[in-house]
């Protein structure tokens, strides 16, 4: 007598994946793996590419690359000559070219220079505010170049009860310090957005609202980057530590 209920009891085994879902998972891992690199060389390429275009235009035309080499070769005749694609030229004269202006700047000569062509830009309107405003960005994102955040943290944004990642800069400082409420020492801390960490908002919290983390800022950027997706294992509370962590016997 047959059991009415066997189906039940007994359910079928899962199928084995066939061909079509192994090549579709090794699909899926091989791009992981390629996609990465080849966005990263083509966006390289591209911004090579984008540098020769711009650099080029102000070097002669009998001084490009390809010209140079018939030149070397002996090719006079135009129908004879080769026509090579150097991608990176531009980007060598313009790194010569740069060094070369800042070794001139750095001299009293170059100074002077400077100052005179300065004053001669702060006379123009239009060309003074573009000027002020590109040489203002430029001094600070060179200029602090070496400068960093000093550490992670988490802080109440945009209200009480949200809780935000973000990175503590310095102590407010100058007319902020003097202008906040004197007994409570005020953080500089600036919070991204995801997923672009180079946007986001520059906040001024009391040092007793900023929980500073243990995690370092490449762990919390990351973090921020995969919208919660990749966090630090080393401090993941439900994942166990690493053998390195144990504590020895």
């Amino acid at each position: 007598m047959t059991n009415p209920f066997e189906d039940e009891t007994h359910p079928p085994k899962p199928r084995r994946p066939g061909l079509f879902a192994h090549l579709r998972a090794a699909f899926l891992t091989g791009l992981v793996v390629v996609a990465p690199i080849g966005l990263t060389a083509y966006v390289i390429w591209t911004v090579i590419g984008w540098v020769d275009g711009w650099v080029l235009t102000f070097v002669p035309q009998g001084y490009h690359p390809d010209a140079l080499i018939n030149r070397f070769l002996g090719y006079t005749d135009p129908a004879d000559q080769i026509h090579i694609n150097l991608r990176g030229a531009g980007v060598i004269i313009f790194l010569i070219f740069t060094v070369v202006v800042g070794w001139i700047a750095k001299g009293l000569v170059g100074r002077s220079l400077i100052r005179w062509a300065e004053s001669l830009v702060d006379r123009t309107p239009i060309v003074r505010s573009i000027y002020n405003g590109v040489k203002q960005i430029a001094e600070t994102i060179f200029s602090q170049a070496e400068t960093s955040f000093d550490q992670a943290c988490l802080v109440e944004y945009p209200r009480r009860g949200i809780w935000a990642i973000g990175f503590v800069s310095t102590n407010a400082k100058g007319e902020v310090a003097r202008r906040t409420p004197q007994d409570t020492k005020y953080l500089s801390v600036f919070v991204p957005t995801t997923p672009n960490p180079t946007s986001g908002f520059l906040l001024f919290f009391p040092e007793h609202d900023v929980i500073k983390l243990d995690m370092t800022v490449e762990d919390a950027a990351k973090l921020v980057i995969s919208a919660g997706l990749v966090y630090p294992n080393p401090k993941d509370p439900t994942q166990p530590p690493k053998p390195d962590a144990l504590p020895s016997a």
